[in-house]
């Protein structure tokens, strides 16, 4: 049997946390569930996660769609994009039959590319090797969560770029539907014509964007993904990490492809990650942020304290109650809060 394979190759990157991974994690199942009741699917697809974060890491390996459940999405460090697509070629390499002169192979690799902001890694070696060896072979679909993602950079790879302009649950239900429906009518095509692509379903009615790139060019990778910074808490109470969020506030709109920056950072929320997952697959040198460009402090997820981001002179974060006297997890030093200098202070954020 020639199987249809599709990949889902995953940025759970730190400004993944929160509401768009928790999407992309239910809209993994209505795929499934979806794909399950196709004829056509239930024949010929088989599924496999890669997830990339600092690290990659491959969450299900090349699996029968029947068999197939939709794993957990841990979050890490970083946006290894690079680190990415090795793990994705390496398992091409590995898991998709070619053909031979005696047999006929897996039909072309479909690949589903989420990612929500800018790689930190350096991946000109793993884009040539996808571009020389790999792009002919398979479907790269890159979809951009947000506008934060330079499409020059997505371009290298593919020619199907699109933007999912929204980031509300109604637009993931129809992007996952749009998914769904791509697949289901790629699936028909290989088992009714032969015809060997990628059948992307109409983009009418939804807030997906196909991006037009009439010249790509090399993007300089920045090690930090300056749309967002996220700070590594762990609670003082359970001893549990978690992330705090913040994103680039752009206070006029965007004009002409330009958006005028204040330097400022808002809060989005605060969010509770596993700790082994999070240090397994982060990756760099953490930055410094002066606390002077974040505006809000959250209450901590994990115990409800009333302030999210205290920093220890260790330079660890943690939170602390109202009573205003704080342990800190890091270190196991004690002391009452105290009020930041004028110029704040510069603590450790995310790579993004």
């Amino acid at each position: 049997m020639r199987r249809l394979p599709i990949y889902f190759l995953v940025d759970i990157s730190e400004s993944m946390v929160g509401a768009p991974i928790e999407e992309v994690q239910q809209g993994m199942r209505t795929i499934v569930q979806n794909l399950r009741v196709d004829p056509y699917a239930l024949e010929t697809v088989f599924v496999s996660i890669i997830a990339f974060a600092g690290k990659a890491t491959i969450l299900s390996p090349l699996t029968e769609l029947y068999k197939f459940y939709p794993p957990q999405f841990p979050i890490g460090g970083g946006t290894s994009l690079g680190k990415g697509l090795e793990a994705l070629m390496d398992d091409i390499d590995k898991s998709v039959q070619k053909t031979t002169k005696d047999l006929k192979g897996d039909w072309k690799p479909i690949i589903f590319l989420f990612t929500d902001g800018n790689p930190t890694d350096n991946y000109s070696s793993a884009f040539k090797r996808w571009n020389s060896k790999y792009r002919g072979h398979c479907n790269l679909v890159a979809i951009s969560i947000g506008d934060n993602v330079n499409v020059l950079t997505l371009a290298q790879l593919t020619d199907d770029i699109l933007l999912l302009k929204e980031t509300d649950a109604e637009s993931f239900s129809q992007f996952f539907k749009w998914i769904t429906a791509s697949i289901k009518s790629t699936s028909m095509s290989v088992g009714e014509t032969n015809i060997d692509e990628v059948k992307l379903a109409p983009t009418t009615g939804i807030n997906l964007e196909k991006v037009e790139v009439n010249s790509p060019t090399d993007y300089d990778y920045a090690e930090v993904d300056d749309n967002f910074v996220v700070l590594h808490g762990r609670c003082a109470n359970t001893n549990n990490d978690y992330l705090v969020k913040y994103a680039k506030h752009y206070p006029t709109e965007r004009r002409s492809g330009f958006r005028h920056d204040d330097g400022q950072y808002r809060l989005i929320g605060a969010y509770p990650v596993d700790k082994k997952s999070y240090k397994s697959l982060s990756s760099g040198k953490p930055p410094k942020i002066n606390t002077m460009l974040l505006r809000g402090v959250p209450t901590c997820p994990c115990c409800g304290n009333q302030f999210g981001v205290v920093v220890c002179e260790c330079g660890g974060i943690s939170c602390a109650g109202a009573d205003g006297y704080a342990t800190c997890p890091w270190c196991g030093a004690g002391g009452e809060l105290g009020e930041m200098g004028p110029d704040g202070m510069n603590i450790t954020r995310g790579l993004g």
